[in-house]
C-alpha cells in the first residue's frame, strides 16, 4: 500500500482549508464593515461561496475515499490512536457536510435573495423565521465549535510529527518537486 495519501486527496485536503479559512475570516472580519455597505456585502458572498464550496470539496473527498484507501502510520499507532484519529475525522467530516446545509436553509427560510458565486439560491415564498433562526443557531454553534475541532486535529498532526515522530502528518503532505 502506498506510504502517502493520493495527490487528489492532498490537493483537496489542502484547498478545503484555504476554503475554510476564507469562509471564518469573511465572518468574522465583516464586523469591520458598515451594515449595508458594499464591502459587507462582499464579505458575506465571500461566505456564502466558500461555505458551498467547502461542501463540494468535501463530497469529492468523500468519494474519493472509496478509491483511495488511507495509508498505513508508520509505525504503527495503539489502537486507541486509530479510534480517537477515525472520531475526529468523521467529526470533521460530519461538521464539513453539515455547516453548509444549514447555512443553506437558514438562508433559504430568510426568504431575501441571496447567492453563491454570483448565482441566485432559491428562497422560500414565505419567510420562516423561526426556522431560520433554529437552523442558523445550529450552524453558528457548530462553526464555533469547528474553532476547538480544526485546532485539535492541527495540533495532533503536530504532535504527531515532533512528538511521536511518525509520518502522520507526511502522508498528507504534498509532493517536492
Amino acid at each position: 500500500m502506498k506510504a502517502k495519501y493520493h495527490s487528489s486527496q492532498i490537493a483537496l485536503h489542502w484547498l478545503a482549508l484555504l476554503l475554510v479559512i476564507l469562509t471564518y475570516a469573511s465572518m468574522e472580519l465583516r464586523g469591520i464593515t458598515s451594515r449595508g455597505s458594499s464591502e459587507r456585502a462582499f464579505m458575506m458572498a465571500m461566505h456564502y461561496s466558500c461555505g458551498v464550496a467547502v461542501w463540494v470539496l468535501m463530497l469529492l473527498r468523500v468519494a474519493l475515499r472509496f478509491f483511495h484507501p488511507t495509508p498505513p502510520i508508520t509505525p504503527k499507532p495503539g489502537r486507541m490512536i486509530v479510534i480517537a484519529s477515525h472520531a475526529m475525522h468523521g467529526i470533521l467530516y460530519l461538521m464539513f457536510l453539515s455547516l453548509p446545509l444549514l447555512g443553506m436553509l437558514s438562508m433559504y427560510f430568510r426568504g431575501i435573495e441571496w447567492g453563491v458565486f454570483g448565482i441566485s439560491m432559491p428562497i422560500a415564498a414565505e419567510p420562516n423565521d423561526d426556522m431560520k433562526e433554529l437552523l442558523g443557531g445550529i450552524h453558528e454553534a457548530i462553526a464555533t465549535s469547528g474553532y476547538f475541532l480544526i485546532g485539535i486535529h492541527a495540533l495532533a498532526a503536530i504532535y504527531h510529527h515532533y512528538v511521536v515522530r511518525d509520518d502522520t502528518l507526511l502522508r498528507m503532505m504534498p509532493d517536492k518537486k
